[in-house]
């Protein structure tokens, strides 16, 4: 056989694995919800932590959760998925996924700090 042929054999069966192991819009949006509420922990930044504990199980999850299905946009594509962010109308990429792995760029942080801020000085 020839190198041609293996090398496409090859990148077949990786394109046939990406296709396979996609991960599903419900696991990026988890991962997701679980960063905001870490990044809203962080913002918060009580000295009480059991305080901030039982407001984050009375609102964080439900304001998280409504933050993700109002301004996060998941594209799936048959090789990978990209997430992107809508705040004021613009559209930032914050992280993908491929090969059932989910990764969040630093994008995500400067996002929050904006977001966080314009919040604060409403």
């Amino acid at each position: 056989m020839s190198k041609t042929r293996i090398i496409s054999l090859g990148l077949v069966a990786i394109m046939l694995a990406a296709i396979l192991t996609n991960p599903k819009k419900e696991d990026l949006e988890l991962a997701v919800e679980n960063k905001a509420k870490s990044l809203l922990e962080q913002q918060l930044n009580y000295e009480n932590k059991q305080a901030l504990e039982f407001g984050m199980s009375l609102f964080g999850d439900r304001i998280t959760r409504e933050f993700v299905q109002n301004n996060v946009i998941i594209e799936n594509y048959y090789l990978f998925s990209l997430v992107k962010i809508r705040w004021q109308g613009q559209d930032t990429p914050i992280g993908g996924g491929a090969f059932k792995k989910v990764w969040l760029s630093p994008e995500i942080d400067k996002k929050a700090d904006e977001i966080v801020g314009i919040l604060k000085n409403l």
